[in-house]
């Protein structure tokens, strides 16, 4: 098994967290894991990318693909670069409403998750990626939660680990979300 996934936004909401997450919970599970992270000229605003493949057994070549197995989208300025990239069958999960582009149903697997509603609705804005990744997990199978959460607690700096509580709480909304 090798998978493909990139994840995609605007610097700031958390992709690169996300994708390291994401990363580590395929490790905790014993997989093995190659991570690229990709930054636009701006700090915040700009494009933020990151492909991560995750497989069985070794990765012999770096994480620079030309197709991808899943997307997770959490909004549509960057979106064109990575639906190019899409295999037929792609599974892609897209924060709604906040994406607004366009997604070919016919060729593609998509689930919209309301990841900023419900990462207000938990009292912190800023965990909407942990809920976006915790809805991809469940809804592909690729990861479990509880290897999310040991991931995220162990990806999050020492100086941020006042809202472990919150994202691990955006973890399990968005996994619960995707049934």
């Amino acid at each position: 098994m090798e998978r493909e996934i990139v994840l995609t936004g605007i610097g700031g909401q958390g992709v690169q967290l996300a994708a390291q997450v994401l990363a580590r919970a395929a490790v905790v599970e014993g997989r093995h894991v190659m991570l690229l992270g990709t930054y636009g000229g701006t700090m915040r605003g700009g494009n933020t990318d990151s492909t991560l493949v995750v497989a069985d057994a070794p990765i012999e070549s770096p994480p620079i693909v030309s197709r991808v197995w899943s997307a997770i989208v959490l909004h549509h300025q960057f979106w064109e670069p990575a639906r190019a990239k899409l295999v037929p069958g792609a599974v892609v999960v897209v924060n709604h409403p906040v994406f607004a582009g366009e997604l070919d149903r016919e060729r593609l697997r998509a689930f919209e998750v309301p990841a900023a509603a419900i990462a207000k609705e938990l009292g912190s804005p800023m965990v909407a990626a942990m809920v976006m990744i915790g809805a991809h997990a469940r809804i592909t199978g690729l990861v479990g939660i509880e290897s999310l959460v040991a991931a995220m607690r162990e990806s999050v700096p020492p100086y941020r680990r006042q809202h472990l509580e919150a994202n691990e709480q955006a973890l399990r909304a968005g996994f619960a979300h995707a049934q």
